[in-house]
């Protein structure tokens, strides 16, 4: 199969790359944009094809609506990336992203046989644990953006900045709305291996809250602590993209 990345609106791949032998399919953390991932194609093996996933109400798609239910996300996820998958498969994703791919992961299993090389988990805890953390979605705006200061996300000169907040509050809200009305159904252990990061400075997701997903696969399965606190993929890029490489290049 011939497939041109470029023509889905969900499927980005900014360094195209025909003779890859896997495709890593990259989903961002709540709030941000297909664009964190913008660079990863540089710093990983030549056999690999970056692809970062573009989510309705973020990015180049900000004027359209942003989902708030995981489920129906995940399920418009995996039909946008069904064509791409002509070649072995990879998936990474950073908390509200970590989320969605592994109940991607699930659902491409369950309703078409097929199983990624590998699932990187990022920044999230098992999805059986609930979080340590106070639901924040439905607060009103001054309340909601003092909690997103629990998760030293952005800086305090952007959340003080009242007309951009304005811009940001619904995607915002809505990706905390789909992580925090989130219900996980259980379901068979998968056949992948699965590697998750942590931030050693993370107030919300702990060593054991990562290690926890050791259940969720019959495959190998490996933690990596990281320096830094829930944003350690911007704060210690460097160090997690050597670990993906060295990953990547046992399994393409």
């Amino acid at each position: 199969m011939s497939t041109n990345l470029s023509s889905c609106s969900w499927v980005t791949c900014p360094e195209p790359n025909s003779r890859a032998k896997l495709r890593l399919f990259c989903l961002p953390y709540a709030g941000a944009n297909a664009r964190v991932f913008g660079s990863w194609a540089m710093n990983l093996p030549t056999t690999v094809e970056v692809c970062p996933i573009e989510l309705p109400g973020h990015g180049s798609r900000w004027m359209e609506t942003a989902f708030t239910q995981l489920q129906s996300l995940v399920e418009a996820i995996a039909a946008a990336v069904i064509p791409y998958l002509d070649k072995p498969f990879a998936c990474f994703g950073h908390t509200m992203g970590a989320l969605l791919s592994f109940e991607l992961v699930v659902l491409l299993r369950k309703q078409y046989g097929m199983n990624p090389r590998h699932l990187f988990i990022s920044g999230r805890r098992a999805p059986e644990i609930p979080s340590p953390v106070a639901s924040i979605h439905a607060l009103n705006d001054n309340a909601f953006i003092d909690g997103l200061r629990h998760y030293n996300g952005m800086p305090e000169a952007v959340l003080q900045n009242t007309k951009f907040m304005e811009l940001l509050l619904p995607t915002l809200r809505a990706d905390f709305a789909l992580v925090e009305t989130y219900e996980y159904v259980p379901q068979p252990p998968l056949n992948c291996p699965i590697t998750t990061f942590g931030g050693l400075e993370d107030s919300t997701v702990n060593n054991g809250s990562l290690k926890a997903w050791r259940k969720h696969t019959h495959a190998a399965f490996t933690t990596e602590m990281l320096p830094g606190n829930h944003f350690f993929i911007h704060s210690s890029q460097q160090l997690l993209l050597q670990l993906l490489s060295r990953i990547l290049h046992t399994i393409c």
